[in-house]
C-alpha cells in the first residue's frame, strides 16, 4: 500500500490541485493520498477533483488553519488523471442555506429508521453542489455532532470546506455531552435566532 502525503500549506488554488493531480499519476500501486492545506477553497477543490475521478475522498478540519484531504486510490492505473487540471479554480460553493436539526432522527413513526434518514438527510446535504452556510444543531440534533455520531465523516468533511456548524451549548448540557463535541463549536440562543434571521433560506428535516 503506498501512502503519499503532499503539503499544499501556503498555496492558493489550483496549486494544491496541480500537486495531488501529478501526486496521483505518480502511483503505481493502491494506497492513499494525504493532501494538507490552510484553506476551505482548496479543500472545496481536491474534494472536486477527486469526486470527477471516482476515488473515494474525506477531509477534515485539524486546526485553525489546518485542513486535510484523504483520498483513496484502489486502481492507480486508469484511475488517477492523465492531463493537468485547468488552471482555474471553481469560487467558494457555500451559499446562503442554512440547515436547521432539531432531532437525531427524521420524521415519526420508527426511531430506528428515523436515524438511518437522518444519516442519509446528512449525507445527500453533504454532496449539494452548493454547502449551506451554516447548520444548526439543537434538541435531540446535538447528539449528531458528538463522539459516536454516525454522520460525523460527513460533518467533518463539510466543515472542512468551510460550512459553519453550530452547535446549543444548552442542549449539549443538558444531554451530558458538553465534552463530547466532536465537531464545530457551541452557540447559544441569540446566535441561533441571528443565524435563522439572517438566512436567505432554511432547511428542517
Amino acid at each position: 500500500m503506498a501512502n503519499i502525503l503532499v503539503n499544499a500549506v501556503g498555496e492558493q488554488c489550483p496549486i494544491p490541485v496541480v500537486k495531488a493531480t501529478r501526486a496521483l499519476r505518480e502511483m503505481t500501486e493502491p494506497g492513499t493520498l494525504e493532501v494538507h492545506v490552510d484553506n476551505e477553497i482548496a479543500v472545496q477543490n481536491l474534494t472536486r477533483m477527486a469526486a470527477g475521478n471516482h476515488l473515494p475522498v474525506r477531509s477534515e478540519k485539524i486546526g485553525e488553519k489546518e485542513f486535510v484531504v484523504t483520498m483513496e486510490v484502489a486502481e492507480p492505473a486508469g484511475q488517477a488523471p492523465r492531463q493537468e487540471p485547468e488552471l482555474t479554480c471553481v469560487p467558494d460553493s457555500r451559499g446562503d442555506l442554512l440547515v436547521a436539526v432539531d432531532t437525531d432522527v427524521m420524521g415519526r413513526g420508527s426511531d430506528e429508521l428515523g436515524r438511518t434518514l437522518m444519516k442519509g438527510f446528512l449525507f445527500a446535504v453533504s454532496q449539494l453542489p452548493q454547502l449551506p452556510k451554516t447548520m444548526l444543531f439543537y434538541n435531540g440534533g446535538a447528539r449528531l455532532t458528538t463522539e459516536g455520531s454516525a454522520s460525523l465523516e460527513d460533518l467533518k468533511s463539510m466543515e472542512a470546506q468551510g460550512v459553519e456548524i453550530l452547535t446549543c451549548g444548552t442542549c449539549l448540557n443538558h444531554y451530558g455531552l458538553t465534552e463530547q463535541l466532536a465537531v464545530g463549536s457551541v452557540t447559544n440562543m441569540y446566535t441561533i435566532v441571528e443565524k435563522l434571521a439572517g438566512a436567505g433560506k432554511v432547511v428542517k428535516p
